[in-house]
C-alpha cells in the first residue's frame, strides 16, 4: 500500500488509511491521464498506437523470462544442494551397512548359542560379567547400527524424491521460458516491422517536426497534469532536492549521444534532456528520493518512468525495456526503477535522461557531478 514516510509512523491508524485511499484515487487520476493521452495519440497515428501495444508486450516478455530464469537458477541450485546431500547420505550408509555385515557374520560365526557359550565356559564370576556386558554393549551396537541404516535409507528416499521433483520443476522452467523466447521473439519481429511502417509514412508525410513537436507537447502536458494532480502530496526529504546543484551522480554509466540544448529535427527543436548509450538491460538506478509518479508508455519516449523529487522537480527516464517500478512507489537514490531498451522507436539501446523543474527542462549537467560513463 502507498503511504507517505511521516505517516507509516503515525499513530492514528484511522487517517493513514484516509490518506491511502487518498493516494489511490490519485493513482486513479493518473490512470485517467495515461487513457487520455492514449486515446489522442490512437487517434493522431494509429501505428504509434500498435507500436505501444508491442513495446508492451516486449516488456512483459522480458521481465517474465528475467523470472523464469531466477527461479531456474534457485532450482538448480536446490538440485544441487540435494545432490550432495544424497551423495553424503550413501557414503554414511555405505559406512553403516559395512559395520552392520560384519556383526551380521560375527553373529553368523558364533552361532546362534553364543550367550549360552559365554555363561558354560567361563569360571570366573568378574570374567563373565565383563564379557556378559562387552555381549550387550555389541548387541545395543547392532541395533543402533540397524536404526541408522534405516534412517539412512528412509532418508535417501526422501531426497531422491525432492532431487527429482527438482528436476521436473527445471524441465518445466525450460519449457516455460522456451514459450516466453518464442513470443518475445515475435513481438520483436511486430515491431520490427511497425517501425518500417511508420518510418515510410514520417518520411513520405514528411511529418517527423510535427510528429516530435506533438510529442514534446504531450510530456509537457503529462508534468503539468502530474504536478496538478500531486500538488497537495507534497515531498519532503531530509535534505530539499535543491540543495543538490552539482552532487548527483548519473542514472547509468553510458556514452553520451545527445546532449541537453542540441539541436534535432534540422535544429527546429532542441533536446531537453540526454540521451546516453548503454547495453540493453542494464540497470536504471534513481538519482535522488522520491515517488515515482509515472511508470508507463508514452509516445516519443517509450517506457518511462517519472520521479518526483518535491519543491517542483522531477527526473524522467525514458527508452527503457522495462520498468521495475510502479506509480506511488517510494525510491532511494540508486534503487533501480527500470533497465535500459529501445522503447518508443529508438533504433539503438540507450537512456533518455531529464531533468524539469515544474514544466520546464533543465540542463542536468549542472546538477550531475560525474560525466556520462562515470560512476
Amino acid at each position: 500500500m502507498l503511504a507517505m514516510p511521516a505517516l507509516a509512523q503515525a499513530p492514528n491508524e484511522g487517517l493513514t488509511k484516509v490518506k491511502e485511499r487518498e493516494l489511490e484515487e490519485v493513482r486513479a487520476q493518473i490512470s485517467q491521464l495515461k487513457q487520455s493521452m492514449d486515446r489522442r495519440a490512437a487517434e493522431r497515428d494509429e501505428i504509434t498506437a500498435s507500436l505501444q501495444t508491442a513495446e508492451l508486450q516486449i516488456a512483459e516478455k522480458r521481465i517474465n523470462l528475467s523470472e523464469l530464469e531466477r527461479q531456474r537458477r534457485f532450482s538448480e541450485r536446490k538440485k544441487a544442494q540435494l545432490d550432495t546431500q544424497l551423495a553424503d547420505r550413501e557414503a554414511r550408509l555405505a559406512v553403516e551397512s559395512s559395520a552392520l555385515a560384519e556383526q551380521i557374520r560375527a553373529v553368523y560365526t558364533n552361532g546362534s548359542q553364543e550367550r549360552i557359550k559365554l555363561l558354560l565356559n567361563q569360571q570366573d564370576p568378574a570374567e563373565l560379567g565383563r564379557l556378559l556386558t562387552y555381549y550387550k554393549y555389541m548387541s545395543d551396537y547392532r541395533g543402533a547400527n540397524i536404526e541408522a541404516v534405516s534412517e539412512h535409507i528412509s532418508a535417501l528416499t526422501q531426497l531422491r524424491i525432492a532431487a527429482h521433483d527438482e528436476e521436473r520443476r527445471i524441465a518445466r522452467l525450460a519449457r516455460a521460458q522456451s514459450v516466453e523466447l518464442t513470443e518475445l521473439n515475435v513481438a520483436q519481429e511486430k515491431r520490427k516491422q511497425l517501425l518500417v511502417s511508420l518510418n515510410a509514412q514520417i518520411e513520405r508525410e514528411g511529418t517527423a517536426i510535427e510528429r516530435l513537436a506533438a510529442e514534446e507537447k504531450d510530456l509537457a502536458r503529462l508534468i503539468a497534469e502530474l504536478t496538478s494532480i500531486l500538488s497537495d502530496y507534497p515531498i519532503t526529504s531530509e535534505e530539499p532536492f535543491s540543495t543538490l546543484k552539482g552532487r548527483l551522480t548519473w542514472p547509468i554509466a553510458g556514452r553520451l549521444m545527445h546532449d541537453f540544448g542540441q539541436p534535432r529535427a534540422g535544429g527546429a527543436l532542441k533536446w531537453n534532456g540526454v540521451v546516453l548509450a548503454a547495453p540493453r538491460g542494464l540497470e536504471v538506478r534513481t538519482i535522488y528520493h522520491g515517488r515515482v509518479v509515472f511508470a508507463d508508455w508514452l509516445a516519443g519516449m517509450g517506457l518511462l518512468v517519472i520521479v518526483d523529487h518535491g519543491e517542483g522537480y522531477m527526473s524522467l527516464y525514458g527508452y527503457n525495456e522495462t520498468i521495475l517500478k510502479s506509480t506511488g512507489d517510494w525510491v532511494a537514490p540508486g534503487d533501480a526503477i527500470a533497465t535500459v531498451g529501445e522503447s518508443g522507436g529508438q533504433s539503438r539501446a540507450g537512456l533518455y535522461f531529464e531533468l524539469r523543474k515544474g514544466t520546464r527542462p533543465i540542463n542536468p549537467r549542472q546538477w550531475i557531478s560525474r560525466q556520462p560513463g562515470a560512476r
